[in-house]
């Protein structure tokens, strides 16, 4: 997971949540679309807020053309709705799309660790075990939004390590809206120390070479999430499509 965007002032005294475009790579377009997109994850867009394009054009210094690409791109991941007339605001959550992209997300992380076992080096071992020390510090400082920087990394890890070149690309669409909702939720207490014993988990099982291990692992872990996020709905319906 990113870090969450920098509040700042610009130069009108305005407060400012969108990342500077240097910090993203490709066209204007995309590093526009970059940049609203780990706002809209990070909830520096809340849910149901609206997004003014003349805004964004100001803040990031940029046209209204790339803007409007970059829209239409979260619109398609369904981060954004646009509503004719009316305006363009963040999408609230929907359960429903939550449960499927969780659902999805765990069909390919667990195929994909149950493949990596038999495949996997030595070197990928260490670097995940690296990456597991890393977390601990980070969790030893209440680092949250570092801890879940590399949360992100390792599982990044583990679906590259496959080979299957595709293969994150598609479980990062399919968890979009559930590593969203998942802001709501941090720093749950007691859920960064839970997470990286779960990931200590999954890493043992691949160290093992077991491939049951490393399923078993993983699908315990990927449903955890769902439990907490579960209730929100009901504490929260602001959040939520009606």
């Amino acid at each position: 997971m990113s870090r969450s965007p920098t509040t700042r002032s610009d130069e009108t005294g305005t407060q400012a949540v969108l990342e500077p475009l240097d910090r993203y790579e490709g066209s204007l377009s995309n590093r526009v679309y970059q940049s609203l997109k780990s706002a809209i994850m990070s909830l520096a867009y809340p849910p149901g807020g609206v997004l003014r394009k003349n805004r964004i054009c100001e803040e990031l210094g940029v046209s209204r053309s790339p803007v409007s690409e970059a829209v239409a791109r979260l619109a398609s991941e369904g981060l954004v709705r646009v509503v004719p007339q009316a305006g363009t605001y963040v999408a609230r959550f929907s359960m429903s799309e939550i449960r499927e992209g969780a659902f999805l997300r765990e069909a390919l992380e667990v195929a994909a660790v149950e493949h990596l076992a038999g495949i996997i080096t030595d070197e990928q071992i260490n670097k995940l075990k690296r990456n597991l020390r890393i977390q601990a510090i980070h969790l030893e400082d209440g680092d949250t939004a570092g801890f879940y920087e590399l949360d992100g990394e390792m599982h990044k890890m583990l679906l590259e390590g496959t080979g299957f070149r595709r293969l994150a690309g598609l479980a990062e669409t399919a968890w979009a809206q559930v590593n969203r909702a998942r802001q709501l939720l941090l720093p749950e207490p007691g859920r960064m120390e839970d997470t990286l014993a779960e990931h200590q988990a999954i890493v043992d099982a691949l160290a093992a070479r077991d491939p049951q291990a490393a399923r078993a692992a993983t699908r315990r872990h990927l449903r955890q999430l769902i439990k907490f996020l579960e209730p929100l709905e009901q504490a929260h319906p602001e959040w939520f499509e009606t």
